[in-house]
């Protein structure tokens, strides 16, 4: 059925972590529901677009790795682009972003954005005070007329406090599978804070529109901020659950005249579970 909007309501500071039993079976329960709601994109053949922008270290890819762990990828995709390569610094600004835009049918999670001109590459100077009061001005015009097209378009900010962040990064430092994840640009966020807290100010006072409104989600409890941003989500598209087809599982006929070839011409990986 369809899913009420709801209304913007800053939560209380966190006073404890989200146990991790209710957090397991919620987040089961939502994912579920998200399963539902990409049933209904694909068969009304909807657009959305969801952006997750926030501080590094804020949680954005934990969080969309729960939205999309379900999904089916024929129809939901994840953007995160690197930095532009030299063909597209001399494009529009948007233009490699409006290429993945969804056709219809589709859900599209942009892991950052065209926000990152507002944002890093504001605070960074990568670039120039032109091309950030052009994109300041820009912005408004292009999210309408994606709005005005029929797209469904949410925006998220993932807030962490800077004790948190830093606990975060410093997690980071031994653990060989996010090392990845402390580039300069990530530890310049440290020293450059209270850049980045005006850079977002004046982001959110140019941007945050009523066709396509910012919301915040604290994230300081990953488990929390999860659970938060999925129920939003499903808040934000009003879908209608479709009851899959009854499928029916054939039976599997006899073998007839088929024999499988020796083994030994075939190359097989080592069991090496088998070692454990």
């Amino acid at each position: 059925m369809a899913k009420a909007k709801t209304k913007a309501k800053a939560p209380q500071k966190a006073g404890r972590r989200v146990p991790k039993d209710i957090y397991e079976a919620e987040l089961e329960r939502l994912q579920v529901e998200l399963v539902r709601m990409q049933q209904w994109i694909v068969e009304t053949g909807a657009r959305v677009v969801v952006i997750f922008e926030g501080r590094d270290a804020a949680g954005k890819g934990g969080a969309i790795k729960r939205v999309v762990q379900y999904l089916n990828p024929r129809s939901a995709r994840v953007v995160a682009l690197p930095a532009p390569s030299e063909r597209e610094r001399g494009q529009w600004y948007f233009q490699r972003y409006i290429e993945r835009l969804p056709a219809a049918g589709e859900i599209v999670l942009m892991d950052r954005s065209w926000y990152n001109r507002a944002g890093v590459e504001r605070v960074m100077e990568y670039c120039t005070q032109e091309q950030y009061d052009l994109f300041l001005k820009q912005t408004p015009v292009f999210e309408r007329m994606l709005v005005e097209d029929g797209i469904i378009l949410i925006k998220y900010w993932f807030s962490v406090s800077d004790k948190e962040q830093e606990k975060r990064f410093k997690s980071r430092l031994h653990d060989p599978m996010r090392r990845w994840k402390l580039s300069e640009t990530d530890l310049a966020s440290i020293v450059k804070w209270e850049d980045y807290s005006r850079a977002k100010d004046a982001m959110f006072s140019a941007t945050d529109l009523p066709e396509a409104r910012w919301w915040t989600i604290e994230s300081d409890d990953k488990r929390a901020s999860r659970l938060n941003a999925i129920s939003h989500l499903l808040s934000q598209v009003e879908y209608e659950a479709r009851e899959p087809e009854k499928v029916v599982i054939p039976p599997r006929p006899k073998a007839a005249d088929y024999q499988r070839p020796p083994r030994e011409l075939h190359l097989y990986v080592p069991d090496y579970a088998a070692t454990l």
